[in-house]
């Protein structure tokens, strides 16, 4: 008798339960990556402490200038093309020493450095004039909103530190409100001790060397974590974010901005969500003016990360942590609502991304003009006369 006839038929699993087995595979995986940025996170804070001691301002006098501190975080998240990660890494060094104030010119050039991905999305239409003018409009109003936020909040913040003092009001309740406070997350210390202790090994005895090697190994895994949990995310919530999409495009500005918020939140990529629409308006599927609210409300869904990352800084720097992360966010939606609560303003990023995507039209040396100027010659040039 054949052995193989005398087995018993192997039954396939039905693709219902492989695929609710992979589903729950990606979440442990994702938990798995949320503790990683946590812990990525408290390594950068204990490395800048190390390393820096009690000398972090000095460490940062170069960018004691607020047009400084902007261009840094200008350059820093347009090399990598993530404000989550850039603020998410300012988070770790605030909470290391680095005073809030230089820190927030940083964050709202993060906002500014993220808006490259999408125009560099809007190139793959370059074959074709009408789509090209279309989705270079698209991507660069995200930008042109960013700019107009800053040129509006960081002379404000330069004159009165309008920022700083409302993000700190803001942090008492969270630290002392009762059930809802930030001491209940004390448990995030024992948890994530762990994880910081052995990434703490390999440098200890070494020092302030060991101290920069800590917050450099820091940094790799906080944007390996969020480049892989960004990945996991829009596995997992494409379908919902793209449903969310389509219902709410072209339903008014509020709808926008409050759909753009929550797929970012979703999709973990606020650069994720802006280049989602790119390719729909140059088809002609969607117009510039129903898209440019719902990036505007990807800035907003960003900031999820880096509150995400504060809950990681316990002890007395807690309180810093939380006021920059808070910062991110009120900055973000303080913008949305100024601008679109004026016409006249809110005119503004639409009129510039259809007058830039006019020039690109007809030459594409202006492409290059203006991705070298702001993203580069201008940081650059910034840095050189400020430091």
């Amino acid at each position: 008798m054949d052995i193989e006839q005398s087995l018993p038929p192997v039954q396939a699993l039905p693709a219902q339960q492989v695929s609710r087995w992979r589903r729950t595979l990606r979440w442990t995986q994702l938990l798995m990556l949320l503790y990683l940025l946590l812990v990525a996170v408290s390594a950068v804070s204990s490395g800048f402490k190390i390393a820096a001691g009690n000398h972090a301002a000095e460490l940062f006098e170069f960018a004691s200038h607020p047009v400084a501190g902007l261009m840094i975080g200008l350059i820093a998240t347009s090399l990598i093309q993530s404000s989550s990660t850039v603020t998410s890494i300012i988070v770790g060094l605030v909470a290391g020493g680095l005073p809030v104030g230089i820190a927030i010119p940083m964050v709202m050039g993060a906002n500014i450095g993220t808006t490259l991905t999408n125009t560099l999305v809007s190139l793959g239409h370059a074959g074709d004039k009408t789509e090209f003018r279309r989705a270079f409009a698209s991507a660069t109003v995200h930008d042109f909103f960013n700019l107009l936020a800053v040129a509006i909040f960081l002379p404000l913040e330069m004159a009165f530190g309008l920022l700083q003092r409302l993000s700190s009001a803001f942090v008492p309740p969270f630290l002392d409100s009762g059930n809802m406070s930030m001491k209940g997350l004390n448990f995030m210390k024992p948890l994530i001790s762990p994880g910081v202790d052995l990434m703490k090994a390999p440098f200890a005895g070494l020092g302030m060397l060991g101290g920069v090697l800590l917050a450099l190994t820091g940094v790799l895994v906080l944007i390996v974590s969020i480049t892989l949990m960004g990945k996991l995310m829009r596995s997992l919530m494409v379908g919902r974010a793209k449903r969310i999409l389509q219902s709410a495009i072209g339903r008014g500005p509020l709808h926008g901005v409050a759909s753009g918020t929550v797929v970012t939140t979703l999709v973990q990529s606020s650069s994720t969500t802006t280049s989602l629409v790119v390719p729909l308006v140059g088809s002609g599927v969607l117009k510039v003016r129903d898209v440019y609210p719902f990036s505007v409300g990807a800035n907003i869904g960003t900031c999820i990360t880096a509150l995400l990352a504060a809950t990681a800084i316990t002890g007395d720097t807690a309180a810093f942590a939380l006021q920059i992360a808070l910062v991110h966010l009120l900055f973000n939606t303080l913008a949305t609502l100024t601008i679109f609560a004026l016409p006249v303003l809110r005119e503004l990023p639409l009129k510039g991304a259809k007058l830039l995507a006019d020039m690109a039209t007809h030459t594409k040396w202006a492409i290059a003009a203006y991705i070298g100027v702001v993203f580069l010659a201008l940081p650059g040039a910034v840095l050189l006369f400020t430091v």
